[in-house]
């Protein structure tokens, strides 16, 4: 029986693991992942249950120094995270030195006086002799109320995470029900895996001007019903908004054969998610410069 919640906020600067942290502990797909940076844009809850505890993790996107309004907003996201949470994990990578982002995200912490656990990520890549210095360097620089070295990817180290978080647990009833493992509607997390795929399928610097809006969101006859059919259906239609008029040519790709990879992809995972056959429309639009207007960003989400 759940008598106990925590919320706990997870940052740290970008690419460092935060979102496959939040969808390994959640054991659902909950945020997205990319190699590119700045891939998580607001703040995601991601839910799961250990003993007698809810716990809500909420995913941050990566701290940086915001060069668009977009930029500012995440930003934001990240303070606001961090403002009213019983616990925080800070994810770094094993790097010998603490860096500049690291520095900044300390320095706020300490004022608003939260117990901070430093999870030391990516351990799947060095050798464990490198990672004595970095916890004593940290140590050095920060009280930590604790400090774990764990693998996101593999999961090393992640099962010990729900049983240590339990002490930051507070008496009060679950925030949500069920088995929900997210607080996104549906709608919103097609949105993402599309975006997924245009991340990870598109040049660097292309992606930080693309945005999706799912426009259309209809279930055919017998999606959703008593009966099974395998002729059941989800049509959606989904629009991807980019800054320039070249970009939409790269997106589109030689005889649209960009697109239609990354709509193939998207098509694959939206299926898994829902659970049923999808029928998935793209177009392309180009948004000069949405990333700076307060207008278009509240349009696509990006404001509260």
């Amino acid at each position: 029986m759940i008598n106990k919640t925590a919320m706990i906020a997870i940052i740290g600067r970008p690419n460092v693991g935060k979102s496959t942290l939040t969808n390994k502990l959640t054991g659902d797909k909950v945020a997205i992942v990319s190699p590119k940076p700045q891939t998580t844009r607001n703040r995601i809850f991601g839910v799961f249950s250990h003993c007698d505890t809810q716990f809500v993790l909420l995913d941050t996107p990566g701290f940086h120094k915001p060069k668009t309004r977009l930029g500012d907003y995440m930003v934001g996201v990240i303070k606001k995270s961090v403002a009213d949470v019983d616990a925080i994990m800070l994810v770094v990578e094993p790097i010998d030195n603490v860096g500049t982002q690291e520095r900044m995200l300390l320095e706020h912490i300490k004022n608003i006086k939260v117990p901070v656990i430093l999870l030391v990520n990516k351990v799947d890549t060095v050798k464990y002799d490198s990672l004595l210095p970095i916890i004593s360097i940290y140590s050095n620089h920060y009280e930590f109320d604790a400090i774990i070295p764990i693998s996101a990817k593999t999961g090393e180290g992640v099962s010990k995470l729900p049983e240590m978080l339990l002490k930051y647990a507070k008496p009060g009833p679950q925030l949500f029900g069920g088995e929900m493992t997210t607080d996104q509607p549906e709608i919103q997390i097609i949105g993402e895996i599309i975006r997924e795929k245009l991340l990870i399928c598109l040049d660097k610097e292309i992606p930080h001007g693309i945005a999706v809006e799912i426009t259309k969101f209809s279930e055919r006859a017998g999606y959703g019903g008593d009966s099974e059919d395998d002729n059941a259906m989800i049509d959606i239609d989904a629009v991807i908004y980019c800054e320039k008029k070249s970009h939409k040519g790269i997106i589109i790709g030689k005889q649209g054969a960009m697109l239609k990879r990354i709509g193939e992809y998207a098509r694959t995972d939206i299926e898994k998610f829902m659970g049923a056959k999808i029928f998935l429309q793209t177009w392309i639009k180009v948004k000069e410069n949405w990333r700076e207007s307060p207008k278009a960003m509240r349009n696509l989400g990006y404001i509260e």
